[in-house]
């Protein structure tokens, strides 16, 4: 098969994809404290690995062909993508894939510096197969919600275009369960060292993510009108979804922020996903500005309600992801002059269907992620012990440092956290140099908490 100039596009859509799991890392690991970043960002570099194969093996079998129950996909069909051989087939495979990295790589967002990396590690792949492949065939693959599913057939086919239900309620509401089941950072609400430490990463990875989601929402364009008209939508609703949330902040709190600038960017791009090929630019802009102000005051509904999501995984992803869905049922655009939202005349037949296609993924998502998670959490443990999470996981769990404060960084070669902590010096036969501010061999102890200490613990 020659490669025509669509095959070209989407495997640039599937780079533009993967490239916003980087972004993201840079956008939740400059969230974090510094003791965090570098377990934020590795955690979503392992999603990348851990979904990658999974997806190889069995995840692309499953989200699509014959399913079970209009709920799943055969796992065997074509394990191992055996019979997928041609370049079409092959190329979207991979673009399906960088949708699955990013879905699962969003949720750590909401438990950073209190997850035990193994855990996750474990987490991510299981997740991946009995949440996210059932989902992605439900909504895509020609199951339940599809044109010939039992819910399609009864409501009308939901729309979905890029993932509203599938990626962004998905996440936040895995997310949600997560925080729930691991519980809350120490501090949570009174210590103020739970502020992002990097606000310039927060930037530059929004600007990644915007940039990356072009690729996300206009990869499955099949005309060059469909194209345009995402790639406008694209642009428009986080661009208003940023003025909606900064004019919240500064109504509400006196200024407007970059975190917020940054946040509201990603919001918009949240509520887009799944209307941007069905609804008109200026109605973009309208959905934009509604996600960008709901999301600004959800965020806060954390510290009301007393669970800790720590980088506003709920408040963004979950809010901004129903509102996108839900909208549909609204301002869905009529396709060949019949149907669409109410607001066009289309009745309450496309408000029904979202609103059960919502419902539907909010429900599965849930019962299957407490299911995982609690397999977990009762097994291995999902959470850091206290003094894990009081020095940071970045050493704790990695032996590194993301920054070198002249105190104490680390990457690669380390010095035991024990003696990081108390200030001793290395045991004989080793040739690691002591802690910086710990008494010299012989010498009289004066203190045992060194500066090297109190950075790992302040930081």
């Amino acid at each position: 098969m020659e490669l025509t100039a669509g095959h070209v596009w989407l495997m640039v859509a599937a780079a533009l994809v993967l490239f916003m799991t980087p972004g993201l890392a840079f956008f939740y690991g400059g969230m974090t404290r510094a003791k965090a970043a570098l377990n934020m960002m590795m955690m979503s570099f392992i999603s990348i690995g851990m979904v990658g194969v999974v997806w190889v093996l069995w995840g692309a079998s499953m989200s699509s062909g014959d399913g079970f129950l209009q709920i799943v996909g055969n796992p065997f069909a074509t394990f191992g993508l055996e019979g997928i051989d041609t370049p079409d087939g092959l190329i979207k495979v991979g673009y399906a894939s960088t949708f699955a990295i990013i879905t699962v790589a969003l949720i750590s967002g909401a438990i950073a510096d209190r997850a035990k990396f193994g855990a996750w590690s474990v987490f991510v792949p299981v997740w991946v197969t009995l949440v996210y492949c059932p989902l992605a065939y439900m909504v895509w693959g020609g199951g339940l919600f599809g044109p010939e599913g039992a819910v399609g057939q009864a409501l009308g086919p939901a729309i979905d275009f890029a993932g509203g239900t599938v990626v962004h309620i998905n996440a936040g509401v895995a997310a949600l369960i997560l925080v729930l089941i691991i519980g809350n950072r120490k501090g949570f609400g009174k210590d103020p060292n739970h502020r992002p430490h990097n606000v310039p990463f927060v930037m530059l990875g929004a600007a990644i993510l915007w940039f990356g989601w072009f690729g996300f929402n206009g990869g499955a364009a099949t005309t060059a009108e469909q194209g345009g008209l995402i790639w406008v939508n694209t642009l428009a609703a986080p661009a208003a979804a940023m003025l909606g949330w900064l004019i919240t902040e500064r109504i509400r709190d006196g200024h407007p922020t970059s975190l917020g600038a940054a946040s509201g960017v990603v919001a918009g791009l949240v509520a887009i996903t799944p209307a941007c090929a069905n609804v008109s630019p200026v109605g973009a802009l309208g959905l934009g500005v509604v996600a960008g102000v709901a999301s600004a005051l959800a965020v806060g509904l954390k510290f009301r309600w007393g669970f800790d999501d720590s980088l506003d995984v709920v408040g963004v992803h979950l809010v901004s992801g129903i509102i996108g869905t839900v909208a549909l049922g609204f301002i869905a655009l009529p396709a060949d002059g019949v149907g669409g939202g109410l607001f066009y005349g289309g009745g309450l037949a496309q408000l029904w269907a979202q609103l059960a296609a919502a419902g539907i993924a909010i429900a599965y998502s849930a019962i299957l992620t407490v299911i995982i998670a609690l397999a977990i959490h009762k097994t291995m443990g999902f959470r850091v012990s206290q003094e894990q999470e009081v020095v940071g996981v970045d050493l704790s769990l990695h032996a590194e440092t993301a920054y070198e404060f002249g105190v104490g960084g680390h990457g690669g070669s380390f010095q035991p956290l024990h003696d990081l902590i108390t200030g001793n010096a290395p045991t004989s036969g080793t040739d690691t140099p002591p802690a910086a501010g710990a008494p010299a061999k012989g010498a009289p102890e004066e203190k045992k908490e060194t500066a090297s200490g109190k950075e790992s613990v302040g930081a």
